[in-house]
């Protein structure tokens, strides 16, 4: 057996500054490639760590042309993108491959394309429009047809944060291997929502998207192949940015549709939850300064600057929140982290136990938000000075270097103060250790993170706040959302989360092989101003959903 694996993943804000060339597209200096990106890989808990596990298995032959995976950004350069499925589709092109294993993400827009993905999969079936292909997705992906109809399998993440990006592709791959026996035939069947759940609304430890992945694992036992539900991400300024839902199943087209619109139908009426309520960012430290302090071993208060989560597309270098948490007077705090290279070096230069004055944060200009970004002035003692590499402990993305490029720690006396050179979301212990912190021994702990903190550093938290400035965002024109308000992911940037009518859905069935699947027609309850009541009833969309204001 010969199988080709590769990866390509991107969730792209539209509205974010921060550039995405082909260098970000790493842990270092760019994508790896060939046995670099076999030896990275081989032995993780991620989707192409199940891939490699699952081909050395087979005792298949491995081809791995790319691994390719950036932080959240704005669009991607097109000669990114380029570079990038121009080495998977020349790998391809040689041929003699039984399948075709992609780790994507489902969620990547182009300069040029809203749908990255889907592009990259069409050229996939003109080269080849035979071998199976097997894609795993992120939750967040914004689907479109083109993943879909040129895919044979699609599976999606069940958890968020996403600790389960092993099994994510581990069950996409061996529904390929068994489809490749002929001991199944995959057809499936999505659609999608006109909703754009708010991502602080989208943890699976918090209702209702916990209840929804359950059913999603549920039916499993019911003829479903595989269930995913796609709660999107909406900070792209895309059509079809929202939720949607795929499922597989066995040759039972009639299945897959009526299971994917149980799906739709519970998170439809559901979706009023998936609306998050904004609170002042000064009554939010004041709320957590009243909280009884805690207790030896109980572990810190953590305060989210979740609208600067670089996971998300944000800059991570907006200081509103931190200024407010100093401003308040609270003190042993943690924080990571400000980006800010140019401060990291005038802080290297002066040395390991040095007294400095910095200007951190507020330097990348934010065109999509109507308010400046300050920076802020810290005085401190340079505590610690870090390459800043270390390796995830996991549960999230286990055994993967993690790059924050050159590290300082700054010691207020209030707070310590992490400032990096590339940008990294907090989501595992090992970003706190590496730098000689132990955020147990802390008092409070400020995180630029929305969900995926609570992987690696959840059970050490008793308490949590969400911070919140008050600045507005920037307001989205495409007709997806003519009454959202969606902005970029940095502090104080605000997405209006609503359900709302458009001119219509987007339905598709598959079966594949054969490369042209049957499609199911649209039904009336699915045409443009109709709304759909079955299987569970439910009221029209308003356009005037709550907008929720601080």
């Amino acid at each position: 057996m010969r199988l080709l694996i590769a990866m390509m993943k991107h969730e792209t804000n539209t509205f974010s500054p921060v550039p995405t060339p082909l260098a970000r597209f790493g842990h270092g200096p760019g994508p790896l490639y060939g046995e670099a990106a076999i030896r990275a890989y081989c032995g993780t808990g991620t989707g192409l760590g199940a891939y490699l596990d699952l081909a050395q298995r087979e005792g298949a032959e491995i081809v791995l042309p790319i691994a390719a995976g950036a932080p959240p950004s704005r669009p991607v350069e097109d000669s990114a993108y380029t570079q990038i499925t121009d080495t998977i589709c020349e790998a391809v092109a040689r041929g003699g491959f039984d399948g075709i294993m992609l780790d994507l993400h489902g969620a990547m827009v182009t300069e040029s394309l809203e749908d990255g993905e889907g592009e990259l999969l069409k050229r996939l079936r003109a080269i080849d429009p035979v071998t199976p292909i097997a894609v795993s997705l992120d939750m967040h992906a914004n689907l479109y047809d083109a993943m879909i109809a040129n895919a044979t399998v699609v599976t999606g993440y069940r958890t968020y944060p996403h600790i389960d990006t092993y099994e994510t592709a581990q069950l996409a791959g061996e529904i390929l291997l068994r489809a490749i026996r002929g001991e199944v035939k995959p057809v499936m069947a999505w659609r999608n929502e006109p909703m754009l759940p708010h991502v602080m609304r989208q943890g699976t430890d918090d209702h209702p998207n916990k209840e929804l992945q359950h059913r999603c694992a549920a039916m499993r036992a019911e003829g479903a192949l595989a269930a995913s539900l796609f709660t999107g991400f909406p900070h792209a300024d895309i059509t079809n940015a929202g939720l949607s839902a795929v499922v597989v199943t066995d040759g039972d087209l009639k299945l897959a549709e009526e299971l994917r619109d149980e799906l739709l139908g519970r998170a439809w009426v559901e979706r009023e939850a998936f609306v998050y309520q904004i609170e002042p960012l000064q009554q939010s430290v004041a709320r957590a300064t009243a909280m009884p302090l805690p207790q030896a071993g109980d572990g810190p208060i953590v305060l989210l600057d979740h609208y600067d989560n670089c996971a998300s597309g944000g800059t991570m270098d907006t200081t509103v929140v931190l200024a407010e948490i100093l401003r308040q007077g609270l003190e042993d705090v943690a924080v990571f982290a400000i980006y800010d290279p140019a401060a990291v070096q005038q802080t290297i230069a002066a040395g390991i136990g040095a007294q400095v004055t910095l200007s951190i944060g507020g330097k990348i200009a934010m065109p999509a938000i109507p308010a400046e970004s300050p920076p802020l002035t810290v005085t401190g003692a340079v505590k610690t000075i870090s390459n800043g590499r270390y390796r995830n402990r996991g549960p999230m993305a286990r055994g993967i270097a993690m790059d924050m490029g050159p590290t300082v720690v700054l010691d207020t006396g209030a707070a310590e103060i992490v400032l990096i050179s590339r940008h990294v979301e907090p989501s595992d212990l090992n970003c706190f250790i590496s730098l000689g912190i132990d955020p147990m021994q802390k008092r409070y702990v400020m995180l630029k993170s929305r969900i995926h903190w609570r992987a690696g550093l959840g059970p050490m938290a008793p308490t949590t706040g969400s911070c919140n400035s008050t600045r507005s965002g920037a307001r989205s024109t495409r007709s997806i959302c003519p009454t959202a308000r969606i902005s970029c992911a940095g502090s104080g940037r605000r997405l209006r989360s609503a359900a709302l009518s458009r001119p219509s859905t987007h339905r598709c069935s598959s079966a594949l092989p054969p490369r042209n699947p049957p499609v199911s027609p649209t039904p009336p309850e699915h045409r443009p101003g109709i709304r759909r009541l079955a299987p569970v009833r439910r009221e029209r969309a308003r356009h005037d959903i709550a907008d929720h204001r601080s």
